[in-house]
């Protein structure tokens, strides 16, 4: 039998990454955090219905919709990437593909047709959105399926997360700068002018596709030392009890039940942030791009506390902590203004408040989901022991399969909330009425709080420490050599 490269070779993953190798593989997720803004709810459903001119209702259950198509569309995409034997490895191959494939439905969707029906446009909007989701997956999935295979250190992957999460952050908050601070600017017609989202389109078309491709290059040269399971011929049934075993796997099935939850809360969030921004607290296109740079900062900070936590507390424990202290800052401010706690508008404490909330919230929330990401690349060895089979792609896919569903129905809830409220979808700019903002808050608010809650609490059941993970790669280890 001829000897097959495994992750957990000597001078394989188990070799300490260099920074320059982290780098290439984190830029790649430039292009993820700039389709994350121009796909998250907090963009798509002001778009859509403010500017665009869909009722609400229709937008969020066309988000919703979409986000579903795309939970099943990932395992796919997964477990295709799994399956895929080329000179290039298993994951390059869509990498490179994506790239122009992301840039053409980018394009697209921003700058669609003008003069179609209403009815026709929204058929159009939902099919490229699709498009684009499915494109962005066939980049992403492989990516992700990328990290357990590059190291298989208990440590190392935090790191190389950290990475990925910094440039991810990087990308989002480029664009989000360039789409507020320029293309939005009131000297350029506004946050409502339909022109200006096609121009950004095309700037984020052009970005996504470099940075895809600098990833994908650079990390080219580790396909020779990436895993490539030995060529199997199985029965469909077979196949389907790995899958199953894999899936059913505790600590995967703990995340996936958490994703669950905290989505519904990440669809909501999302759709409502700029409702709130604009028509509760008041603020303009410049302050939100500002609070963006919230972000940049948070990431270097939730880097920065990211390993320590980890190495002090365990992987699940400071998870776990990061995550509700997170979800316990977040809602401070609109509870506060519910109290009658909040400055007026009027003052500038009212940003500088928000701002710091938003520094803080999101570097505990950057900082858990780096460790997150990293437990799910070490279920790949707890489920490999199980099963013999390595299915990074499978995994990663499936740990979004849930999570997107939820964000799904979360998108759709924002859109029944504004429908009960009653929010005027005509109105300019800051102008709706404060009993309509305030009558969201106090729906919005418990709601949110109260899944955010249930999705860090089912962690605890999350079994897989330091100690595990290096037994499970012992055991691999072993039955490979034992295979040889």
């Amino acid at each position: 039998m001829s000897k097959a490269r495994t992750a957990n070779d000597a001078d394989g993953a188990t070799a300490r990454l260099s920074v320059r190798s982290k780098t290439f593989y984190g830029i790649g997720s430039v292009a993820f955090g700039v389709s994350i803004l121009g796909l998250s709810s907090a963009v798509l459903q002001p778009y859509l219905n403010r500017v665009i001119g869909l009722p609400a209702l229709w937008v969020g259950t066309a988000i919703m919709l979409t986000l579903m198509l795309d939970a099943f569309i990932d395992p796919a995409v997964g477990q295709w990437s799994d399956k895929l034997r080329t000179k290039w490895g298993r994951r390059h191959p869509f990498m490179y593909a994506s790239a122009p494939l992301v840039a053409a439905a980018c394009i697209g969707f921003w700058n669609a047709p003008t003069d179609w029906p209403k009815e026709a446009l929204g058929v159009y909007l939902i099919g490229m959105l699709v498009l684009l989701r499915i494109c962005v997956s066939l980049y992403e999935v492989p990516s992700q399926a990328l990290a357990p295979e590059l190291t298989s250190d208990y440590h190392q992957r935090t790191s190389l997360f950290s990475y990925r999460f910094f440039f991810g952050v990087i990308g989002g908050f480029g664009m989000n700068v360039v789409l507020y601070q320029f293309f939005l600017s009131p000297q350029n017609g506004g946050i409502l002018n339909r022109e200006a989202y096609g121009h950004y389109g095309i700037l984020a078309a052009v970005v996504m596709a470099i940075s895809i491709l600098v990833s994908a290059i650079g990390t080219h040269h580790h396909i020779p030392r990436l895993a490539v399971p030995p060529q199997r011929q199985v029965k469909l049934s077979q196949l389907l009890r790995e899958i199953g075993v894999t899936l059913s796997n505790r600590s995967l099935v703990v995340v996936m039940i958490s994703g669950l939850c905290s989505g519904i809360a990440t669809g909501m969030t999302g759709a409502l942030s700029q409702y709130f921004y604009l028509e509760l607290w008041g603020l303009t296109a410049s302050h939100i791009s500002y609070l963006a740079l919230a972000s940049v900062l948070a990431s270097f900070a939730g880097i920065a506390i990211t390993g320590p936590a980890s190495r002090a507390w365990g992987k699940k424990n400071a998870m776990i902590g990061l995550f509700g202290v997170a979800t316990t800052t977040a809602a401070l401010p609109i509870l506060l203004r519910l109290l009658g706690l909040m400055p007026p508008n009027s003052s500038p404490w009212v940003f500088t408040i928000l701002w710091i909330d938003a520094f803080v919230a999101t570097t505990l929330a950057i900082g858990g989901f780096i460790i997150i990401s990293s437990m799910i690349a070490d279920v790949v060895e707890d489920a490999a022991v199980a099963t013999g089979v390595r299915s990074e792609g499978l995994l990663f896919a499936a740990n979004g399969l849930l999570p997107k569903f939820t964000a799904g129905i979360g998108v759709f809830l924002s859109g029944v909330l504004l429908t009960v409220v009653a929010f005027p979808v005509d109105a300019a700019a800051g102008s709706a009425p404060p009993e309509v903002m305030r009558h969201l808050a106090l729906i919005y608010l418990p709601l949110t709080f109260a899944v955010n809650t249930l999705s860090i609490l089912v962690l605890i059941f999350y079994r897989i420490d330091k100690d595990t993970h290096e037994r499970n790669v012992a055991t691999l280890e072993a039955a490979a050599t034992m295979a040889e």
